[in-house]
């Protein structure tokens, strides 16, 4: 009725969604589509993530979708990089980007280049996820910024979003992606 008037209505307020949110939203997302995707890393099932990112998701899937690991990155990446080699799809994540340090054979040698050493008949789907760079009260040990190094490795694709929706695309793309 107030259309026909002339009268104009604006659009309503979209819905603001933080980051962690967008990142939990699209991690519930696809585990539900695709059985093959898992969640692994410290702290990921009964503390809901370091950063909440994996809020509810081990209530909702169980410990086979959502493992919480020791503090070891080097194992279980490698199990995460294994586990991608074999069919399935798993998410890796990093309390901090700084800790992927120890992993680092894992992730250049093994999935980076695997596709490539591999004539492209091997394909490793893994996602390597956390927080990276400058964060409030974590001092120099957590500070650090690899994603220009991580960038420069081939058959890594790196990426930084910048905005809660950029987090929830490309997290749900990267999980799609059949290389790391």
């Amino acid at each position: 009725l107030q259309q026909r008037r002339g009268i104009r209505l604006s659009a309503p307020a979209p819905i603001q969604v933080t980051v962690r949110d967008a990142l939990n939203q699209a991690l519930d997302e696809e585990l539900e589509r695709d059985e093959r995707v898992f969640l692994l890393g410290e702290e990921v099932a009964q503390y809901d993530g370091a950063y909440k990112i994996s809020r509810g998701l081990w209530k909702k899937y169980g410990d086979k979708r959502v493992i919480d690991t020791p503090i070891s990155e080097m194992g279980f990446t490698g199990i995460a990089v294994g586990a991608a080699m074999a069919g399935l799809r798993p998410v890796c994540e990093f309390m901090t980007f700084n800790f992927s340090m120890q992993a680092i054979d894992q992730v250049i040698n093994s999935a980076a280049k695997t596709c490539y050493m591999s004539a492209g008949s091997i394909a490793v789907p893994i996602v390597f996820r956390g927080p990276n760079g400058a964060s409030a009260g974590v001092a120099a040990q957590h500070s650090q910024c690899f994603a220009a190094w991580y960038g420069h490795c081939p058959g890594l694709k790196v990426v930084s979003p910048w905005s809660s929706e950029d987090a929830r695309g490309l997290l749900k793309a990267s999980i799609r992606d059949d290389n790391p």
